[in-house]
Order: structure tokens, then sequence, then C-alpha cells
């Protein structure tokens, strides 16, 4: 890939240039600028990808996906890839950097390792938190920690293999504290398969460690 630039030096508010076949329009280009950086994949609508996307209102259609995001340069900063269904002038696209990182292991046969642990999670607010404890019908009561709630456990996953429940807080993993969803992933996302992580987690009124291994998420039934 040619003029591939550097996500990493993205500004919010510099100038992105959108070049694809939007609608069955060839060679199209459309001009906005970066609206924000480090969207989660959970907040773009498609949270089975797991990775941090570059947002812009430079006009992404159905049709532009896999076309480049330049920059002012002419430089390559991300690959087009979603739009929300809901807005308008809010599209998303793969930052170059992580794109790097994926064709060099492509070039040299190695395969894309993908853990995963199995669970469905929400980031606690003391807004979320308040509403849970309110509820007379709510089967769990909440640590005012913070920390992310486990919604789901996927049956026969690395998760419920270690004993994680639904209605868990996860609150450490490995010693680090963790406060929202995206930090949970991202770690997950660069742990070794196979490599126990230490997960802390509040349930209840006790505060309990297991131990977790993730597996690879194209083995996920």
């Amino acid at each position: 890939m040619k003029n591939r630039g550097n996500s990493g030096e993205v500004k919010v508010g510099d100038w992105a240039i959108a070049v694809g076949n939007p609608l069955g329009l060839d060679n199209t280009v459309t001009l906005g600028i970066v609206s924000s950086l480090n969207r989660a994949s959970s907040e773009v609508g498609i949270p089975d990808k797991r990775l941090d996307f570059i947002q812009t209102d430079a006009a992404i259609n159905p049709g532009n996906s896999g076309g480049p995001l330049l920059n002012s340069q002419g430089e390559v900063i991300g690959i087009n890839t979603a739009i929300r269904a809901d807005g308008q002038g809010i599209g998303f696209a793969i930052p170059i950097d992580e794109a790097k990182v994926i064709q060099e292991k492509l070039a040299k046969g190695e395969s894309i390792p993908r853990p995963y642990i199995g669970v469905r999670m929400i980031t606690l607010t003391p807004e979320i938190i308040q509403r849970f404890n309110k509820n007379p019908n709510s089967l769990i009561q909440l640590p005012d920690t913070g920390g992310v709630l486990i919604a789901q456990v996927i049956p026969s996953s690395p998760a419920a293999k270690g004993g994680l429940r639904r209605g868990d807080v996860i609150t450490e993993i490995d010693g680090q504290k963790i406060t929202t969803a995206e930090e949970l992933q991202n770690i997950v996302q660069e742990s070794e398969i196979g490599k126990p992580l230490k997960i802390t987690v509040k349930r209840a009124s006790e505060t309990q460690t297991f131990s977790v291994s993730p597996g690879e998420l194209q083995d996920a039934s």
C-alpha cells in the first residue's frame, strides 16, 4: 500500500478525504474532517470486530468500504469500513497502523490470533449502579466501586470454564485496575491464547480471583 501515513499522528480536526465507489458511483471523492479518534467497536455497532476506529464526517456510503481515508497530504490514514445507519455524517475507518501490523503478519504467512474469554459486558457508571441498586426487582446489587459488569457468560467459553458468572463485576486483570469495557477488551486482545489471566471480581459482598485462559475466537461455537 503506497503513500501510507501514520494514523498515530492523526488529530481531531485534521482534514479527511474518503475515496471509493459509493452506491456504484465510481471514483467518488468526499471531503471532511476527523471527528473523533479511538472509537470502540461497541460504539460503532460492530462489537465483534474489536478495533478502535477513526470517526470522520467525510461522506461514507455503501460501496466506500475498503477504500482509503486520506489526509491533506494524500497519505492513507485509514481504511473506510462502516457507517452508523441511525446517523448522518458519521463514518468510521480502521486506522492504517492497525492494517500495517496485520499486513506484515499475513505477508510472513502468520495467522492473526484473536483471543477471547466469552463475556458480554457493561461499563458501570454511577448512574447505572444507582439504577440497578434502586430497582426492587434487580437480582443483583452492584458495588459502589465501579468496574465492568458481566451481563452474559457464553456457555463453554473460557470465562465459563474459569468460573465467571453473570452479575460478576470485574475490577482487575493481572493486578491492573479495570474501569471500562474497552480497557478489558484491549487487555484480552493483547493477551496470549492459553496463558491464564488473573481476573478479580466483586461477587455480592465478596472479592474473588479467577484464572481464565483466553481461547481462539474462531474456535468458539
